[in-house]
């Protein structure tokens, strides 16, 4: 099956090198028709500095070349990915389309699959996430990653197809927790980022990771997915790798926030915009959230970094 790839950003374009490298051609979509020249003529892309892209991938702006595929990695930021599925459903359908981003919906508060699932019902709807850095990916680093399919037979075709030497991939058919574990690693990325940047250490990092996990599992249980997803690689595995690295976005953000400096306003941060549509849904299913809570409080300059820290340290002293 031809493969394609929605994105050429770091993670969309490494994902891109990672399947070309072990022998696929690959298609790779990106907006902006300069970036696609650059990476065309030149084999590179700035966002992946020191990476040169094999010549079996072919980069294009146009969509019908995009959709000659029969499998689309979809890594584009969570938050466009409605109207992208909503402006070309007729092209999408019958395809295999494979999210690669994470973070929910703010509309509709459904995660990428999900949103796959409802607005192409006739496309097979995959989740691919874990913990992985775009530049581990293009190097040929090691990696593990989980892909979610709730079709099992249509799953076990496609983790075949996106497998490489260096990229292994575990299936699951736990499509909401795969999501929600890529999702909300993210935002606890931030609330460490912030731990660290006001001086807290290390101990209090673990803590809250430790805290953090728990209030992951336990908005997966109430949105009808197994916690024991969340145990896993697109859960457990992908917030020890984001809450502990200067590669993660989410992280390098919530140390600005913790720090009180600037963070360029042009990265994508997907945990701030997660972590406002999960507290609106812990609002609606009156679950308690707290750090999910605070961090949104925090992106939209709702609280500031002592006394959001100090609502954390205050909370009723409980069992574990």
């Amino acid at each position: 099956m031809k493969i394609g790839v929605a994105g050429g950003g770091a993670f969309g374009t490494a994902l891109g090198v990672a399947l070309a490298l072990d022998g696929n051609d690959i298609t790779l979509w990106a907006r902006d028709p300069q970036a696609v020249q650059l990476m065309q003529t030149e084999r590179r892309n700035p966002k992946l500095p020191g990476v040169d892209l094999p010549q079996n991938i072919l980069f294009c702006s146009d969509l019908e070349t995009l959709f000659s595929a029969d499998i689309i990695l979809i890594a584009i930021p969570a938050q466009t990915i409605r109207a992208f599925l909503t402006d070309h459903v007729d092209r999408l359908t019958g395809k295999h389309l494979v999210a690669c981003c994470k973070g929910i919906d703010l509309e509709r508060m459904t995660g990428p699959g999900s949103t796959i699932r409802a607005l192409v019902p006739d496309a097979t709807a995959a989740v691919l996430t874990g913990p992985s850095f775009a530049a581990d990916i293009a190097r040929g680093l090691p990696t593990a990653l989980t892909l979610a399919c709730a079709d099992d037979a249509m799953g076990a075709i496609l983790q075949t197809a996106l497998s490489t030497t260096a990229m292994r991939l575990y299936r699951s058919n736990d499509i909401i927790g795969a999501e929600l574990g890529g999702a909300l690693k993210n935002v606890m990325a931030i609330a460490c980022g912030v731990t660290i940047g006001a001086g807290l250490g290390e101990s209090a990092r673990a803590a809250l990771m430790t805290r953090g996990f728990p209030e992951m599992q336990r908005l997966a249980a109430v949105l009808g997915a197994s916690p024991e997803t969340l145990a896993g690689l697109s859960g457990f595995g992908d917030l020890a790798l984001t809450c502990t690295s200067d590669q993660s976005r989410n992280y390098r953000y919530g140390l600005a926030l913790g720090q009180g400096t600037d963070f360029d306003s042009s990265t994508t941060v997907e945990g701030a915009a997660t972590a406002r549509a999960v507290r609106r849904l812990a609002e609606e299913l009156g679950i308690e959230l707290p750090i999910c809570t605070v961090v949104a409080d925090l992106t939209e300059a709702k609280t500031d970094v002592p006394t959001a820290l100090n609502a954390l340290l205050s909370r009723p002293l409980k069992e574990e």
